[in-house]
């Protein structure tokens, strides 16, 4: 490796670079003495605009990166090093604005969110940086012709596209947006390019379901095997949707239905694909009581994001923790588990499995209604601080409480109503725990107190 270095006095910059947040220890860049708080400015003379044109660019064996330090000096490192291994420099994964959603879907559920929240909540973003770095979904509505062959040349992939429906004019419907119809137009191209697409269905009923459903999961099974995947999860309604399209809840019966559908067209995939291809969020497993499918039937569990097997993952590993534990005493304590409507029965009948397995602990289970949303709106990952408050205060909870982190915002100890953990603590009494989405989690978590 070699540096020179000059003053920026010396040198007309117009890019004027990005601040390094994090240098990882032992990398590369610590070895140059990049520290924290520099800036990346090129990398073999180009700008870079976000975390996917770094990456891109830092793949070769040999670059030059051009670095600001705090006392104005700008070194040049030339790098040799192995093809793919990062010179370990951490910013933010997105440098400019996310590039927001251009759509009015009727189902959205932003839209559905009540006044006086944090404004941060009530942007929507439809980027496919965000997408790759952060596993949200993209209508790929707002692409240009230049964005679609950025993708394909940085190797964006996998991209989660939010399909809905291959009907175009259906889809313009539900997305009100007129470049909506172009879905499988893009989608051909990104096969074309070698990108991996797994794709999402929020299902409405009686607007999209039925023969509709039917439809786009033959038309994305050509596809196949660049689209590798497919969710399909029911519209969320809540109680604000006032002036909004209306949308009828899927009942017992209608979610049944939903099933019976997609378990015929699982096993034709499956025999055609080597694969089921389709997969059904646990929701329409809860609203119709029917048996949630085995583990190995979730083929490696690909939307676990779109609560696809959640809970039969979740139980898997709770499972094979206490098969790892033995038989385990300690002294007795009281805690307790909190949870959705949707989750309660599942964590019931895991808190007595644990408590079998750890010798004089009660574990008590809460499922606490969501006031906030609306009594329709039954997963964990919705509830509000104040509801948990207010459902719980006075109540025997015990020492302990463990809530799983999908309740929180991301990376940030704060529900979505902005009470914090801390609030929690203090109007309940007792310590709150955050628990990873899975099993062996909450039995380490417990094992812990």
């Amino acid at each position: 490796m070699r540096t020179f270095h000059y003053y920026k006095e010396e040198m007309d910059l117009v890019n004027t670079g990005v601040e390094i947040v994090e240098v990882r220890p032992s990398s590369i860049a610590e070895e140059l003495g990049i520290r924290k708080g520099d800036k990346l400015i090129t990398i073999n003379g180009a700008g870079i605009k976000d975390i996917l044109e770094y990456k891109y660019l830092t793949t070769d064996e040999f670059l030059e990166a051009e670095i600001e330090h705090a006392n104005g000096e700008i070194w040049i490192y030339e790098v040799e090093k192995e093809y793919d291994e990062d010179i370990g420099i951490v910013f933010e994964g997105i440098i400019d604005k996310p590039k927001s959603c251009h759509n009015k879907c009727i189902f959205c559920f932003i839209d559905q969110l009540p006044s006086g929240m944090r404004e941060t909540l009530y942007f929507k973003d439809d980027d496919t940086r965000l997408s790759f770095l952060q596993g949200n979904f993209v209508t790929l509505t707002n692409l240009s012709e230049r964005e679609i062959n950025r993708i394909i040349k940085y190797r964006i992939s996998p991209i989660n596209v939010s399909v809905h429906t291959t009907d175009p004019e259906l889809r313009k419907m539900m997305l009100n947006n007129k470049n909506a119809g172009k879905l499988m137009d893009y989608l051909e191209r990104l096969k074309e390019g070698g990108i991996e697409v797994r794709a999402q269905i929020v299902l409405c009923r009686g607007i999209n379901d039925g023969e509709k459903l039917s439809r786009t999961l033959t038309d994305l099974k050509e596809l196949h095997s660049e689209l590798s995947c497919v969710a399909v999860v029911p519209a969320g309604i809540t109680r604000h949707r006032q002036g909004l399209y209306e949308l009828a809840e899927y009942d017992g019966a209608s979610a049944a239905e939903v099933i019976e559908q997609v378990t015929v067209l699982q096993g034709k995939f499956l025999s055609e694909l080597n694969t089921r291809f389709v997969f059904l969020s646990d929701e329409f497993f809860l609203i119709s009581g029917k048996k949630l499918p085995g583990y190995d039937e979730y083929e490696n569990f690909k939307q676990l994001e779109n609560g696809v097997g959640l809970i039969t993952l979740f139980n898997e590993e709770i499972e094979a923790s206490l098969i790892r534990l033995g038989s385990y005493k300690k002294k007795k304590r009281a805690v307790s588990i909190i949870t959705g409507e949707y989750a309660f029965a599942n964590l019931k009948e895991a808190a007595l499995r644990i408590e079998k397995s750890i010798g004089d602990l009660e574990i008590s289970v809460f499922p606490v209604a969501n006031d906030f949303f609306g009594r329709g709106v039954k997963v964990a990952g919705l509830l509000t601080g104040k509801d948990i408050i207010d459902q719980l205060k006075g109540k025997a909870i015990g020492s302990n409480i463990f809530i799983p982190e999908s309740m929180l915002k991301r990376d940030e100890r704060v529900f979505l109503d902005d009470v914090t953990v801390e609030q929690l603590e203090k109007e309940l009494g007792t310590k709150v725990t955050i628990c990873k989405e899975d099993g062996s989690n909450l039995v380490k978590n417990i094992l812990s107190l």
